[in-house]
């Protein structure tokens, strides 16, 4: 079915709540827990695209990792790890009447890649929902994709392989990750205790990286008639390369329009590049922003200016409190 019309029959029935308004279908969406992926279904998922995820049992949310790992990415001329943000994914999850299920994906994209893949998605019976960049003075240019789509799981699963399968997204056409295998741990170039004491949050070792990923709790927002969270794509996130006293830093903030100019002014007076401002789904509710940035420097002067960012959301918050 499609995102459109499910949407729209969903709104009729009132099966659907859509959050962001102060009707009973937005009470009732509050109180519905999404339905787990059987382990059956997470195996038709990994079957279909020929690679295994991992299930978020908490967020009901089976998520595969698709890194570029064929491509070399220079920022200013100074080599960055794929794992710094050249990584994209997909993720599954039901929709909270337990109906359909909702595929979501980012995909990294060459130019060169991009409408082939529109192409091979809408042949495929999915939809994009955004195209847009993540960075500045990258080498090559790369430019991220997302796709979604609604249905049965397992049906799912195989178009969306369908849609990548003659790509370099395709986990069949990458090669074994090199690039960083001779490179120090993230543990080792930053000093962990220092960054997490500064963003109150726990990151994760991903290579020569450090990553936080940090998911909405203040507010329920629905796309597709599923609860958008951490694990398929609503979260603000930093990651780190580098090391402790000369780091990069990248990332994104997930924002409600109010709080779009308040995080801009407070990541620019921390000396981080505001680099892109764009959707990444289409018809969720409440609306949601998101702001990609990208600085230099210490990195606990970067870790402050993340941390003061994701001060900026749900301040003044009363409503769509879950």
């Amino acid at each position: 079915m499609k995102r459109r019309n499910f949407i729209q029959s969903a709104v009729l029935a009132s099966t659907i709540p859509l959050c962001g308004s102060p009707d009973p279908a937005t009470e009732n969406a509050r109180t519905l827990k999404t339905p787990a992926l059987s382990p059956e279904e997470q195996d038709a998922i990994a079957k279909a695209i020929g690679k295994k995820g991992a299930y978020n049992e908490a967020q009901a949310t089976y998520s595969i990792p698709l890194p570029r790992n064929d491509l070399r990415v220079t920022i200013n001329g100074e080599p960055i790890p794929i794992p710094f943000g050249f990584g994209g994914w997909v993720a599954f999850k039901k929709t909270l009447d337990g109906s359909q299920t909702v595929m979501m994906s980012d995909t990294v994209l060459l130019e060169a890649e991009v409408n082939p893949l529109i192409d091979a998605t809408q042949a495929a019976g999915l939809e994009v929902g955004a195209i847009h960049n993540h960075f500045f003075y990258e080498q090559p240019r790369i430019f991220y994709m997302h796709i979604h789509g609604m249905g049965d799981v397992a049906d799912l699963a195989r178009k969306y392989a369908q849609a990548i399968g003659n790509t370099k997204l395709f986990p069949a056409n990458q090669p074994t990750p090199s690039q960083n295998s001779a490179a120090h741990p993230g543990n080792e170039l930053f000093d962990l205790p220092v960054l997490d004491g500064l963003v109150k949050y726990k990151g994760v070792v991903n290579g020569p990286t450090y990553k936080y990923t940090v998911g909405r709790d203040d507010v329920q927002i629905i796309a597709m008639g599923a609860e958008m969270t951490a694990a398929i794509g609503l979260n603000s996130w930093a990651s780190f390369a580098g090391k402790q006293d000369a780091a990069h830093i990248a990332g994104d903030i997930a924002m409600l329009d109010t709080e779009v100019n308040a995080v801009v002014n407070t990541l620019r007076k921390h000396n981080l590049q505001v680099v892109a401002l764009h959707h990444h789904m289409l018809g969720e509710q409440p609306r949601t922003v998101f702001l990609h940035y990208y600085g230099r420097g210490p990195a606990p002067e970067l870790a402050k200016g993340f941390r003061a960012a994701l001060d900026q959301l749900g301040k003044g918050k009363t409503a769509n409190m879950k």
